[in-house]
């Protein structure tokens, strides 16, 4: 059987190209010849045209500039002005990924400087932001990626034979199926898997860390096999989504993992501090940090609307969903126009503070998959006005009778939230100034919002691409990096406003201001985030008044005398009317519905609304249910 690498071959001139592979369902040829790299006179550009695949041609890692010469000569081509931070090389893909504080400096009017990096040293230069926080762990993920870039080649090289080779299942009967193994009628540890007559896909493998009785996805269901699984598709790096990934390669997988760029950054930050808080609470970690650096060194990056080939017959889009920074709606085209079916993931049909709202408009559409977390019909968000004038008075107040305010926050997401709506409040003389401290991995996450402002909406982007404008840079916000710090704020008499992991107080610094802070009335305890069933939020939401922590052999009992406020309007999820009215907005229309990510209550609500208003099927699978959805 002829491949598409020779039929591509076939149409070059054989003494041009001295090395040809995939990486993932990209095409890249190489080249010793100089003058071929950087003129093919619009060859291809042609086989782009006549093959409708993303073709690369660099230069032969044995004709390119060594290293130590190529980085002067960079140096000297990028103006001074841009700022450049680090040049990382990846010598066996012939690219050079340079950070610079003003990309459009380094790469120039339409392309010149870029453009000059190619001619003199023949590497293919690649831009990035640099972040305006610097963050020791993002330049640690990065360099795992550095680290290992043979083995990167390789394994693109084999993700793209698992494309382009061939069917390997015998195929029969044309099916799809869809099995929910976590995240039917609950909120945590999402994992739906995808059959198809040739694939096999995990959309989301994540943990409920609200429960320790029900945790983990069902991957011991009888139709689950690791050994067959062709790919895993990440939504978003909240652990309910991601938190079970690893433990994916604990057990042998070595496949792709596919999401956008901020969510591999932030998804393995989030992951390592849930071995940490394991370790803390006295509990063997699933997975431990090698399992973390594996799924980075598998995870392939891709971009909103980016169409991609993950098996023979499955192409995946994705698309922003508006709940935090990176997180997508998977739009599926499976088989040969046999089937489009769209995952919401966590999704917000609203614009934020920080984001666009979800996209509604999808090339073709049979088929819906739909969050529910507030599908309730009881589940009427207040408006962002009406928020942020709940948040000010809470604050406010607070300030008044000398007291702290406790924010327990997700690393991603309401933190960034909450920290633009403050700094915007104190800038304009709403509140008084005070300090923001933030502790967790809030600080961490925020930095990667500072590297990929393209996933922000207009205003906050403009804000962030300028130092004396970008809101996380203000000198209201103070980084808490040590227990002996948390405890000095604890005792400082001034008012303040803690921004602290988890926003669930399921572990993490949140827990441990709440301990020194409950017992005294002046203070106030401010919930921005879904409390899930069990965790000792939602049980303090439900109006519990003493907590009980286990220290060692000792039992401490803490009262909650602070004032105890929730505010859902800065959710990142739809409520019930956008929730609906995201179904109506979308083009085309679907013509089945599936209803998860909700307790059990409202998915069947949302599921039973959806049917009266739209006269099309749905259905609420409980878990380990499997519908046949072709």
């Amino acid at each position: 059987m002829v491949g598409i690498l020779d039929e591509i071959l076939k149409k070059l001139p054989k003494d041009k190209i001295s090395s040809a592979g995939y990486e993932a369902a990209n095409i890249v040829l190489y080249t010793k010849d100089k003058e071929f790299f950087l003129d093919n006179k619009g060859l291809i550009k042609q086989l782009v045209d006549e093959f409708k695949k993303r073709i690369e041609l660099r230069a032969d890692p044995a004709i390119v500039m060594d290293i130590e010469n190529a980085e002067k000569e960079i140096r000297k081509i990028i103006p001074k002005e841009a700022g450049i931070a680090n040049i990382n090389f990846d010598p066996q893909r012939s690219r050079i990924i340079i950070e610079a504080e003003k990309p459009g400096l380094a790469i120039g009017k339409q392309g010149a400087v870029l453009k000059e990096i190619r001619t003199k040293t023949l590497w293919v230069p690649l831009i990035r932001r640099t972040p305006a926080i610097k963050s020791k762990l993002i330049e640690n993920i990065r360099a795992v990626l550095y680290q290992n870039s043979e083995y990167r080649r390789k394994f693109l090289d084999k993700v793209g034979h698992r494309i382009y080779d061939g069917w390997i299942r015998e195929k029969k009967l044309e099916w799809i199926r869809l099995s929910f193994l976590g995240g039917g009628r609950q909120v945590g540890r999402s994992c739906l898997y995808l059959q198809t007559p040739e694939s096999r896909v995990l959309l989301d493998c994540g943990v409920n860390i609200a429960s320790d009785d029900q945790a983990f996805p069902y991957l011991d269901a009888p139709e689950f096999n690791i050994k067959d699984l062709d790919a895993v598709i990440v939504t978003h790096s909240h652990l309910d989504h991601i938190g079970f990934v690893p433990y994916l390669f604990k057990y042998g997988y070595r496949g792709p993992v596919y999401c956008v760029a901020p969510t591999r950054d932030i998804g393995a930050l989030l992951l390592i501090d849930y071995v940490k808080i394991m370790r803390a609470r006295g509990k063997e970690p699933i997975f431990d940090i090698d399992d973390i650096r594996e799924m980075v060194k598998h995870t392939i990056c891709l971009d909103y609307d980016e169409v991609t080939d993950i098996t023979p017959d499955v192409r995946i889009t994705l698309y922003n969903a508006g709940h935090i920074l990176g997180s997508a709606m998977v739009h599926l085209h499976i088989g040969n126009g046999l089937h489009n079916l769209l995952y919401t993931g966590d999704m917000k049909y609203g614009r934020t503070q920080l984001l666009e709202p979800a996209v509604t408009k999808f090339p073709r559409l049979e088929t819906l998959i739909i969050e529910s977390t507030y599908g309730g019909k009881e589940n009427v968000l207040p408006s962002r006005a009406e928020s942020e004038a709940h948040l000010m008075e809470v604050i406010f107040n607070t300030i008044k009778r000398k007291g702290k305010v406790l924010i327990p926050v997700l690393g991603s997401g309401r933190a960034q939230e909450v920290m633009t709506i403050v700094e915007s409040m104190i800038r304009n003389g709403k509140l008084p100034k005070i300090p923001v401290y933030v502790d967790g991995m809030v600080w961490d996450i925020t930095a990667i919002h500072t590297a990929y402002p393209e996933f922000l909406n207009k205003e906050i982007r403009k804000l962030v691409f300028h130092k004396d404008q970008n809101p996380f840079l203000s000198d209201i916000f103070k980084r808490v990096g040590s227990q002996k710090e948390r405890m000095e704020i604890v005792e400082e008499k001034g008012p303040c406003i803690i921004l602290a992991t988890s926003g669930m107080l399921v572990g993490g610094p949140s827990v441990e201001y709440l301990k020194h802070l409950a017992d005294n009335p002046k203070n106030s305890l401010m919930f921005v985030c879904y409390q899930g069933e069990g965790s000792l939020g939602r049980r303090i939401q439900m109006g519990e008044k003493e907590i009980i922590f286990i220290n060692g052999q000792k039992r401490e009992v803490t009262p909650i005398k602070c004032e105890v406020h929730t505010e859902e309007g800065f959710t990142g999820h739809s409520g019930r009317r956008q929730l609906v009215n995201f179904v109506h907005k979308c083009e085309p229309k679907p013509k089945k519905i599936i209803v998860c990510h909700g307790e059990n209550a409202r998915c069947l609500d949302l599921a039973s609304s959806l049917h009266k208003l739209m006269r099309v099927e749905t259905v609420a699978p409980r878990n380990l249910e499997t519908i046949r959805i072709k």
